[in-house]
């Protein structure tokens, strides 16, 4: 799973602002043809990018090319379970990718638009959030 090779601070800010911010970079087609569009804000977990990836993956079967668009950078930390309220933060559980509404997840190129269209349906049910095909 994608994950940063080391970090400067195990835990960073929340950022409360995401939820309500609209993509102001990443929200166009920059390599591909065919793109995924994130239609809410939410954090994608590293798992969930992975997943996604595999199904676009399994579904072209080698064929055409493939951008992921986000990367999870941002630490999470979790405490164990029936762990009782103090004793600080709880040790890195997983990364997150904070997306805005409207930024492109996925790009693919070299394909058909029928098969671009299915893969990235497939890849959609992977992903907490709201998403649209869109192409160039």
């Amino acid at each position: 799973m994608l994950q940063p090779k080391r970090i400067k601070h195990r835990k960073v800010h929340k950022s409360a602002s995401t939820w309500r911010k609209v993509a102001s970079r990443g929200y166009y087609l920059s390599f591909g043809k065919y793109g995924l569009k994130a239609l809410e804000a939410d954090w994608l977990k590293s798992s969930q990018i992975e997943a996604a990836r595999r199904a676009i993956s399994h579904s072209i079967q080698r064929g055409g090319k493939l951008w992921i668009r986000v990367f999870p950078d941002k630490p999470r930390t979790q405490k164990g379970a029936e762990v009782g309220m103090g004793g600080g933060a709880g040790s890195l559980s997983h990364f997150v990718a904070p997306i805005e509404a409207g930024r492109i997840l996925f790009e693919m190129d070299g394909v058909a638009e029928s098969i671009a269209r299915e893969a990235f349906r497939l890849a959609a049910h992977k992903l907490p959030v709201k998403t649209r095909f869109i192409k160039r």
